[in-house]
This record gives structure tokens, sequence and C-alpha cells, in this order.
């Protein structure tokens, strides 16, 4: 018993929170529903649905209370006395996990086998869990301790200590996960952005983002559960045409939102009664009110994912989808004074929701507008896509990937050779066509470039190139095919090469280097949130685990991604899985982060489950188009410099 008692006290330590499972607080969104259907309005900003009979009980949609445990359990006191007015919640939470509350409150430890049994969310053990005997060594420098009381030694006792933890991390943040679904209309629609039961205020974390949603429904995909997900892309496409307006003036109809929440609300003229509404946000209550440019690009990624993973190719062939599809094109395509191929937006439209000095051309959104691109042209039916556009999407693939991999690319033999540029050419062929002075050329480039390796720069502009890296553009650059071959792994190249400055304790840096003194002052406005090596401005995200591990797989790298998994393992469950971290070496919790942010827990989720099946990533990258790099090699034979040829006209 002393061992039981030894481990009990070694795991709740070191992997934290165990408990029991509460089915009164594991349903988010748990209704009591009378009858079922959705009254869509064209122009309403809530989506009204289900109509539920029930006393009006406030009830929490948070899924995660402050005793979250490895199994997705509680501690708390009040649950009996609500259980009368819940009782109905608890009973769908029953059904929907597969087991009885009393299944659930089942011990974790086995006196009688010496051995930890994980129990997610559904109730029932994973068979596929490595058991653990209590008494077994384990490696003193991760936090065990041997029956003796001794450090262990033997790698094969680390070795095995290292694998039970990360098997315990892995259900802690399954559960994580589950407890962040939001239902509508009894069926299961996003993950909330974050659960941080420690947070006084949510402000709109308790709501689905499309961004945020991608790992996670990637994650339900690579397990196989498909629902989710199918309900997501078909919800939030009833929301794309619906009626949004701002100071009296109404955006493109393609726009998607950049959120959603569920609410229940009273049903007008029964006391007794209440209805799910989807209630949208396309950027008119967003901090600064910026359009979420990324959303609509999102949505067509993850479609197209899902496809792939569940073989169901009927959603996509929908007659809405493929509206959808098109209106996001349009949109994208749409004819404007820019003269160059790539996407035009404000600062703050994409993950950087802030001001950062990104309006104009930023990577990010060039990565995910080519992906996005990519595809449409895969989906589109053809009887149904006009030629005029499809023609049009290829001519901005050929375009847009000429001008990327062309104009942003940049490793020490063309940092050189912009140090060499001379300005103020005037001609059709000029060497400098953006008129770039030298002298932009940053100090801390000089040092941060290495002899192998480069990147993608984050933004260009007439006598301007921003040339901080940010990972998210670089990484779907790679995913995407938007970068060749081999920039791609030379990319990866210079993150192996520079991992000290963008990983360091905690992957991934959002951007690097931080914007500091002066130029942070001007170019963020001195955005207290936003400090140098904090947020956006240089802080360290785990969620983009995900996006390095799909970039490592399709190039056969995958070294580089468990790397870094292995190194968030230490501490992201300890840490209660923050939104980011701050400095440069990501040693502190972000000073404002969320903790259990679900895109962190998917981001996490989907890193493990691609390392795990490696031929599962082919689902969510891009290969190489052969008929745009025959398009691509004529653009490039064809002499890009040359001068403008006149058409002869015929006067009559």
């Amino acid at each position: 018993m002393a061992t039981v008692e030894a481990g009990r006290q070694l795991l709740c330590g070191g992997f934290g929170r165990l408990g029991c499972f509460d089915p009164c607080l594991s349903n988010v969104n748990g209704v009591i529903s009378v009858k079922s259907g959705v009254n869509n309005t064209w122009k309403r900003s809530l989506v009204r649905g289900q109509v539920h009979k029930s006393s009006r009980v406030p009830r929490d949609r948070r899924g995660v209370g402050p005793f979250q445990g490895t199994s997705g359990v509680f501690h708390g006191k009040g649950c009996a006395s609500r259980l009368d007015s819940m009782r109905y919640n608890c009973q769908r939470a029953e059904s929907l996990s597969g087991g009885t509350a009393e299944d659930q409150r089942r011990p974790l430890f086995v006196e009688e086998s010496d051995k930890v049994t994980s129990v997610p969310s559904n109730g029932k053990p994973n068979s596929d869990v490595n058991e653990f005997k209590v008494d077994q060594p384990l490696d003193q420098g991760n936090g065990g301790f041997g029956s003796n009381g001794k450090p262990a030694a033997a790698a094969i006792n680390e070795n095995s200590s290292r694998k039970v933890m990360s098997n315990f991390i892995e259900d802690e943040a399954w559960t994580l996960l589950r407890n962040s679904m939001v239902y509508y209309c009894s069926n299961p629609i996003g993950t909330i952005a974050a659960n941080d039961p420690s947070s006084p205020g949510t402000l709109n974390y308790d709501q689905v983002f499309i961004r945020d949603f991608i790992p996670s429904g990637i994650a339900f995909l690579l397990k196989g559960e498909y629902d989710i997900v199918r309900n997501f892309i078909l919800h939030t496409l009833q929301l794309q045409s619906w009626e949004k307006t701002m100071d009296c003036y109404s955006p493109g109809q393609g726009l998607m939102p950049a959120s959603f929440k569920v609410r229940t609300v009273p049903l007008e003229g029964d006391d007794y009664a209440t209805e799910d509404v989807l209630d949208p946000d396309f950027g008119e209550a967003a901090i600064g009110r910026v359009a979420p440019v990324d959303s609509g690009l999102w949505w067509i990624i993850l479609l197209r994912a899902y496809g792939k993973c569940s073989g169901d190719l009927s959603v996509q062939e929908r007659v809405d989808v493929q509206t959808g599809i098109k209106m996001i094109l349009k949109l994208c395509l749409a004819d404007g004074f820019d003269m160059f191929p790539t996407l035009l937006v404000t600062d703050g439209s994409c993950m950087i929701d802030r001001r950062m000095g990104i309006h104009g051309h930023p990577l990010e959104i060039q990565a995910l507008f080519y992906s996005a691109l990519l595809g449409a042209r895969e989906m589109l039916a053809p009887e149904d896509a006009s030629a005029d556009l499809m023609q049009a999407l290829k001519n901005r693939l050929v375009a847009l990937s000429f001008h990327i991999r062309e104009y942003y690319w940049i490793d020490m033999r063309k940092l050189n050779e912009i140090y060499r540029y001379k300005t103020e050419e005037y001609s059709y062929d000029a060497v400098n066509k953006f008129n770039i002075y030298p002298d932009q050329i940053p100090s801390w480039l000089v040092d941060f470039m290495p002899s192998k390796g480069g990147y993608l720069i984050g933004n260009l502009q007439p006598a301007h190139m921003d040339f901080r890296f940010f990972s998210l553009g670089n990484l779907w650059s790679i995913v995407s095919s938007l970068a060749t071959l081999d920039q791609s792994h030379a990319i990866l190249d210079l993150i192996d090469a520079k991992w000290e400055e963008l990983v360091a304790d905690m992957p991934f840096k959002i951007c690097y280097p931080a914007l500091e003194g002066r130029e942070w002052q001007i170019i963020t406005g001195s955005d207290p949130k936003n400090t140098p090596w904090s947020y956006h401005n240089g802080g360290s995200w785990p969620t983009l685990l995900w996006q390095l591990t799909v970039a490592c797989i399709k190039l056969d790298r995958p070294e580089i991604a468990s790397k870094a998994i292995k190194l968030a393992e230490k501490r992201i469950s300890h840490d209660k899985w923050p939104e980011y971290y701050d400095t440069k070496r990501a040693r502190f919790i972000g000073k404002q982060a969320q903790l259990y942010q679900t895109w962190t827990v998917a981001g996490y989720l989907v890193a493990k489950l691609l390392l795990d099946n490696p031929s599962a990533a082919k689902n969510i990258v891009n290969e190489e188009d052969s008929e745009l790099v025959n398009a691509f090699s004529c653009m490039i034979s064809s002499n890009p410099r040359r001068k403008r040829v006149w058409k002869k006209q015929i006067l009559v």
C-alpha cells in the first residue's frame, strides 16, 4: 500500500491534477432537447437552432474547472445540489461518453495490480496506453525516484519513464480537447479557444474561432472522429452569406467570420423553453475591428483535409459548399489597384491579429492563400466552376509562386546581392525592382543568417522589405509547396542552425526578432500586450508544433519535430497548457496568456499523431503541381525583366 501511495504522489506531482470524473461538469454545452430543426434566416446576425424545454438554470459552457486532471476529472463541490436541475444534462453526458457517472468515478490507481490506468473522457480505459508499475524506478532528473528512494541510473528506466510521461500528457490533452467541445442543437460544432478556470474574464476566449479550430479539427480527423469537423464546416458556411455590417458598411459576401458563439436564449412566448443560437463575429466586435482574412483560407484547407481523411467527398460536392468556395475565391481574386499577385491586407488580419507592422503583403497570408487556391482547384467541380474563374485561379497560382520564390527568398547569397543593390533604377529591366535601399539590412540579420540555410521574408512592398522571420508563413510555405524543394530544406536548415533563437526552451517563436525600443513604440503604438519577446512580438507559441511537424514529415526530416516535441513535453502540461511564453528563451509563461489554451493542446496532439503515423501528413500537405512547375519554368525562361511589347493597332 505504501508503494501505491508513493506512485500516487509521484504521478499527481509530476503530471498534475488527477481526480475523478464529474459528469455534471464534463459536458460543455449540454442541452435539454425537445425538438430539432434550424430556422435559418438570411438577414439575421443570430442563427437560431434547437428549442429546449427546461428550467432556466445558468450553465457554465466552459468544460475545464480548477481541479482538472489528466483524465479530465474534477474534485469540486456543489454538483449534488445541482443534480436535480441538471439531471438531463448529466444523462446526456453519460450517453455521449458511453459510461455512467459511477463508471467515471472509478479509482485510477488499482492496488491489486499496482498500476495506473488512464481513463479518457469516454469512460473507457485506453488499451494502447502502456501499463506502469508504481514501484518501477524513474529517472530523478525527470522528477522521479526508485522504490528504494535512490536515483535510477539505467537508460532503459529513463526511456520508460519518459514514455509513461508522454502517454499521460497525451491522455490529458485528449481530455482537455474533448472538454472544450461546443454543442449546437445537441451536435458537436467546434471547440472554444480556451478553458482557463483561473481567468477572471473570458473576453472572447469562450468562442469558437475559425483559425483556432483548425488544429482541433485535424486532431479529430486523424483520430477518425469526423462528425465535429463536418458540422463545423457546414455551420460556418451558413454564416458566410449572412448579412454583416459595421457602421452601415457591408464587406463582401465571401467573408468568413473570425469566430462564433453558441448562446442559449429564452424562447419568446414560452417561459420554460430555450433555443440555441449562433452568434458570429466578422470583426465588428473584435479588438481593433480587423477583418479575418485568413478565416476563409483556413476553411478551404480544412474542407480539403476532411475529404482526404474521411473519404467523404459528398460534403465538398454539395452545391452550397461549391458556392461557398467560389465566393471566397471571388473575394480574394477581385481586381484592385495592386500590381502584385500577392493578397493585400491590413494589419492584424491573421494569427497576428494586433498591430505589428504586417500590413501589405504578409507571408502568412500568401502561404495560406496559395494553399487555399490549390485546394479550391482540386475540389471545384468542373461542370460547376466557370471557365473564367478556373483560368484566373491558375494564372494567380503561377504568378504568386513566382513572386514569392523570386522576391521573398533570402539567404547569404541574396543578402549580399541586396547589400550591393543600386537604387533609383527607372527601366523595365531593373535589378532592384522594388527600390530597396541596402541600408535597410538590419544589423541582427548579418549574425542571424547561417552560411547554410535561408528563409522567406515577412513582407515586401515598394522600398520596404520586412526581414523578420515569421514562423507560420515559412512553415506553411513548405507544407503548401509555395517554396521550392531546395528552399524548403534551407528553411529547416536555418531552424536547425538557429535553434537557440527560434526554439530555446519552448517551441516556437512566432516571429524573430522582437521589435524593441523606439521601433516597438512606432510600429505597435506602444502596445502593452506586444511588449518585446511577448505575445505576437517574439513570443513562443506551442501550437506551432503541428505546422512544424507537418513540414518536417513532408521533407522526411521528422527528427527536428521530435526534438521540439520532447522539449515541449518537459513543461507544457505542468504549466497548464498556456497560450504562449515570454522572454527570449521562453522561460516564462506569457504575462497575459490564457491557460488550457485549446489550440496549444490540439497542436501538441496533431504533432504526436503525425509522428506516430507520418503517412497521414499526405492528407494535409500540397505536393508540387507538375502543371504549375511547367508554367513556372516557362515564366523563368521568358525572362521576367523583358521589355514591354507594344501591340499594333489599326485605326480605321
